[in-house]
């Protein structure tokens, strides 16, 4: 019997451990005028077997981009700044107006209907994953993550 080189084995390991990094669905984000703040809506799906966490967001197009939570508690709607959005093995989280969302602050530009935000979202596992969000008033239909 034949065995694979070690260098075979290790670049198969690596490339299912690829299979494995978070998805990022329906991205979406409101319009909003140059120099202002803007906020991004989309579903995280982890196809992988362990949990992950988002823990970072950048765009070319905002001076900085932060992670937050709103949340309503005795009639009273607050939000706030979050570290990381854990992500469990095999299921989603749904990033939504009046839950989680990231904040654009400071675009260099308008975002106006139609066009495309482009960001790179990085993870607890460190997988980077690069995303556009469409510029509407609505989400864009996507099919239901698998859990």
């Amino acid at each position: 019997m034949r065995s694979l080189p070690i260098a075979a084995v290790v670049s198969m390991g690596l490339a299912s451990a690829a299979h494995a990094a978070p998805q990022v669905q329906a991205a979406w984000s409101r319009p909003a005028a140059q120099g202002t703040t803007g906020a991004g809506f989309m579903t995280l799906a982890n196809p992988g077997p362990k949990p992950d966490a988002l823990v970072a967001v950048a765009s070319p197009l905002a001076g900085q981009v932060m992670i937050h939570q709103s949340a309503m508690a005795g009639g009273v709607a607050s939000m706030k700044m979050v570290a990381q959005v854990p992500l469990p093995p095999g299921g989603h989280v749904t990033f939504a107006p009046g839950g989680y969302h990231v904040m654009f602050v400071g675009l260099t530009r308008a975002l106006k209907l139609g066009d495309t935000l482009p960001a790179t979202l990085t993870f607890a596992s460190g997988a980077r994953v690069k995303a556009s969000f469409v510029v509407g008033l609505t989400p864009p239909v996507a099919p239901v993550p698998k859990p």
